[in-house]
């Protein structure tokens, strides 16, 4: 415990970012290509290699965990878009960088690391969603070469915003394809004597979910098995039967829901009952618009494009020589749920939402066929790859480098990580949330709101559905753990909700939301 207390102890006296000229002292290390593909809402087991979705193909995102690393445990630390998308560029927590949720602005004063390596040299590209900090496609800082689109963007017939100009692409234009077909172009016609680093960001696989042509349909006969955490104890309780007919039906020919798979023994938050009849619960998904078997099949089906993405670009890698030195990442923006605990989406702190897929490979810096075990997050992106990069670390980091893990090196590595989400106005199913979670438990704690908290033993409980907030034998030390997030709070910065001006319209009415 005294040596956790002396890190966050000097974890707040780098806290404060100095004002930077953005350029860092090399190590004398090589100056290595790195590529960077984020894709969105991608849960960290729908991967082929992983057998959870026993039909689900992907081979390209198997072939980088074969050749490269798998890390298990990957977590962001909020499980929402542009805060994620933010502490990945910024190596910073969200209540740090202040960016906690969709629509809060970037404060102006955010340091992105691909800043960084532009001033040591690199020739930077973006390709795709950005989704930080506003909802502009205007070219960002630290990139060289900018392609990208407004908010969200659009799965077919997308508009890019390219180098500050606008073009359009109609019949039907994909834009997985689209956005890969051009990275791999920018890469093609590249400065060849100077180091590149590209970030290929899909707006896959984002509902709502809209696979290429040639795949639609191609999972519509694929059975899908139902969690174990699908149905609340109340539910049982009451006599209620508020499971989604299209599920009921099309499960039930496979595999009929047990009687015993409830959970929760009363002591389920009340938020997360609420929430299965909203439009980001089971029982009223997206208002209704679409059952949840088309959901979870057309989710696979989007996915695919992404993977044949990720082989295009290790295809351009391998053709011209660049497949053993280039650094290659792949990673989710935050992890989604399939009715676990009845719910979809993500925002919340269960391992389905924060949990996401990170793959890692290079061949002449390590092995493949790796899985390391230790707890990685997103806020060790940056890091890693200015180490790779040949540059020291900027001393305001919050996250490290995960180098020395793959190398199999002596490394003291947390033991522990942390996790923020704060209430939005336009989803206000969830509430605001602090975690963290040790190798073995998780303690979720809710502000402003009057529910249960949540501790779980994720040896003996790994789909967290006994609910041990109560239990005597845990009380010293759910105590030691929530200690834990205050002293974290209190060292960066984060005893204080990071409230942003963020007034919207709806329905056409021109008053203020904020006030309804």
């Amino acid at each position: 415990m005294k040596k956790f207390i002396f890190g966050l102890v000097l974890l707040a006296a780098c806290t404060t970012q100095p004002e930077s000229t953005k350029k860092l002292t090399g190590t004398g290390g090589k100056p290595r290509n790195v590529i960077f593909i984020l894709s969105d809402d991608h849960r960290y087991d729908f991967m082929g290699f992983t057998g959870k979705v026993p039909w689900l193909k992907t081979p390209n995102l198997d072939r980088l965990a074969k050749e490269g690393a798998y890390f298990e445990n990957t977590y962001v630390t909020t499980a929402l878009c542009s805060p994620s998308r933010a502490s990945i560029l910024t190596g910073l927590y969200s209540h740090t960088h202040t960016v906690v949720d969709n629509i809060a602005p970037d404060p102006g004063n955010l340091e992105f690391f691909p800043e960084y390596l532009q001033q040591a040299g690199y020739q930077t590209s973006f390709f795709g969603k950005w989704h930080m900090g506003g909802d502009t496609d205007e070219p960002r800082p630290g990139f060289s070469h900018w392609e990208s689109f407004k908010g969200q963007g659009v799965y077919y017939n997308p508009q890019l915003n390219i180098n500050g100009k606008q073009e359009s692409y109609t019949d039907s234009t994909y834009i997985t394809d689209l956005l890969t077909e051009h990275a791999v172009d920018w890469l093609a016609k590249r400065d060849q004597s100077k180091p590149f680093f590209m970030y290929l960001s899909h707006k896959a696989v984002h509902s709502e979910f809209a696979p290429a042509k040639r795949h639609k349909g191609v999972y519509k006969n694929e059975p899908i098995s139902l969690p174990s955490s699908f149905r609340t104890s109340d539910q049982q309780v009451s006599g209620k039967k508020r499971i989604n007919n299209d599920i009921e039906t099309e499960v039930n020919k496979k595999e009929p829901l047990k009687t015993d798979t409830y959970y929760g023994e009363g002591r389920t938050p009340d938020w997360q009952k609420m929430q299965r009849e909203s439009w980001h619960g089971v029982d009223y998904m997206y208002h209704g618009q679409i059952s949840f078997p088309d959901f979870y099949r057309s989710y696979c089906e989007t996915l695919l494009a992404v993977d044949e993405s990720v082989g295009a670009v290790l295809k351009y890698l391998d053709d011209n020589g660049l497949a053993e030195s280039t650094l290659v990442i792949y990673m989710g923006d935050n992890g989604f749920s399939f009715g676990e605990h009845g719910l979809i989406d993500k925002r919340h702190f269960y391992e389905e939402s924060a949990k996401v897929p990170f793959l890692i490979r290079c061949p002449e810096l390590f092995g493949g066929g790796l899985r390391p075990k230790p707890m990685i997050q997103n806020i060790d992106v940056a890091p890693t790859v200015l180490e790779v990069a040949g540059l020291q670390l900027p001393k305001h980091f919050h996250g490290r480098s995960i180098l020395p893990l793959l190398q199999g090196k002596e490394v003291v590595w947390r033991d522990k990580i942390f996790y923020e989400y704060y209430w939005e106005f336009d989803f206000p199913q969830t509430p605001t949330m602090h975690g963290v979670r040790t190798d073995r438990y998780k303690l979720i704690r809710y502000h402003g709101i009057w529910d249960t908290n949540e501790f779980y033993d994720l040896q003996e409980d790994p789909n967290e559905m006994n609910n041990l907030i109560a239990s005597p034998e845990h009380q010293a030390l759910i105590e030691e753990l929530t200690a834990s997030i205050y002293d974290w709070l209190e060292s960066t910065d984060g005893m204080q909700i990071p409230l942003k001006r963020t007034v919207k319209k709806r329905f056409g009415d021109h008053r203020n939301q904020s006030l309804y």
